[in-house]
């Protein structure tokens, strides 16, 4: 129930006014007319006393509050007019507005420090991912500066492992800069009309060599399927399918399997990229898509990759108002699936 000064301040001076007459009508020869004097004037004075107390003193510095409150609150939230003057107590529209400002700025701090906590393990993880290329150049570098270079053998095998490095660190700085440019909006996605089942052949041969080094076998379904045409950044969508199916062989046992799987639907092609190999933990099923979350850390070094591709493929499946999801179960592989709109038939 809200409310007003004018109500409370009439409720506490019947009230007054009450007491007053009651306690007077046992004093001895008090007439009617005298308690009728007594109760007015206590009314009278009573609620003109409360209505000055609660209406000035009161609601006036609280609406000042309220006013000053609003006014940030307008800024910061999305909150229409009519709600802030529906209330008519200041005292309990200044409760609710604080309560609803304090909730948001505390959403906002909790926020503030997870992003500090995100820099703080980006900023280490990337010393560390460049350190590694970095130090491993300069070491051959400098073993060949000291006079290794002198035997043609030595030198031909350590600038090959400095030339290596260097383009591991070459593909690390080309992702930090991809996911730099998706995240800030830089790269736009030239949607067009494509054949997905194409650019899928084109990955897989792409692929065949370290398919064939870990004997791992490809396969499309359907068998029978010729063409999957989709609305797409042809460009990204095939950087999407290598990092997928990339990641499939790499960390596949050997003589496995990766199949990528086309099912349609009446408005999308879901794609499904599925490996046989030792899975995903399921603790590590949320956090494979952050920048260089590696699941072991030693054998992820050992396969290679930046650490970065399937950040880099959320944010191309964002880009292209998709999701990508995972499904995982240790020693029976994993599965990646994403959805794209069907293109229109011409």
């Amino acid at each position: 129930m809200s409310l007003s000064p004018r109500l409370i301040a009439f409720i506490l001076s019947v009230l007054i006014a009450a007491i007053s007459t009651t306690f007077l009508a046992f004093v001895p020869n008090v007439t009617t007319s005298m308690m009728f004097v007594v109760g007015a004037a206590s009314f009278g004075g009573s609620f003109a006393l409360v209505l000055y107390t609660i209406e000035i003193i009161v609601y006036r510095e609280v609406n000042k509050m309220y006013r000053t409150i609003r006014k940030l609150k307008l800024k910061d939230f999305d909150i229409s007019r009519k709600s802030l003057v529906r209330e008519n107590n200041p005292l309990k529209r200044l409760n609710d507005e604080i309560f609803v400002y304090v909730v948001k700025k505390q959403k906002e701090i909790e926020e503030l420090k997870k992003l500090e906590q995100f820099r703080r393990e980006f900023l280490a993880d990337v010393s560390h991912e460049l350190k590694t290329p970095i130090f491993a150049a300069q070491g051959f570098l400098h073993t060949l500066i000291d006079g290794a270079k002198d035997d043609e053998k030595v030198r031909d095998r350590f600038l090959k492992k400095a030339a290596k490095s260097l383009d591991g660190l070459d593909a690390l700085v080309k992702d930090l800069v991809t996911l730099s440019q998706m995240e800030t909006g830089a790269i736009k996605m030239n949607i067009e009309r494509i054949d997905l089942r194409l650019v899928v052949d084109e990955v897989l041969d792409r692929l065949e060599k370290i398919a064939h080094d870990r004997k791992v076998s490809f396969k499309v379904k359907p068998d029978n399927l010729t063409e999957v045409w989709v609305n797409a950044d042809a460009q990204r969508i095939e950087q999407v399918m290598v990092n997928l199916i990339e990641n499939a062989v790499r960390y596949n046992k050997e003589g496995g399997k990766v199949i990528v799987h086309f099912n349609e639907e009446k408005k999308h092609h879901v794609i499904s990229v599925r490996d046989n190999g030792p899975g995903i933990p399921a603790e590590h099923l949320n956090r494979i898509f952050e920048r260089f979350y590696r699941i072991e850390k030693s054998r992820s070094k050992e396969r290679g990759g930046t650490g970065l591709g399937l950040a880099i493929v959320k944010h191309i499946l964002n880009g292209h108002g998709s999701k990508i999801a995972v499904m995982s179960k240790l020693g029976k592989g994993a599965t990646f699936t994403f959805k794209l709109d069907k293109a229109e038939e011409v």
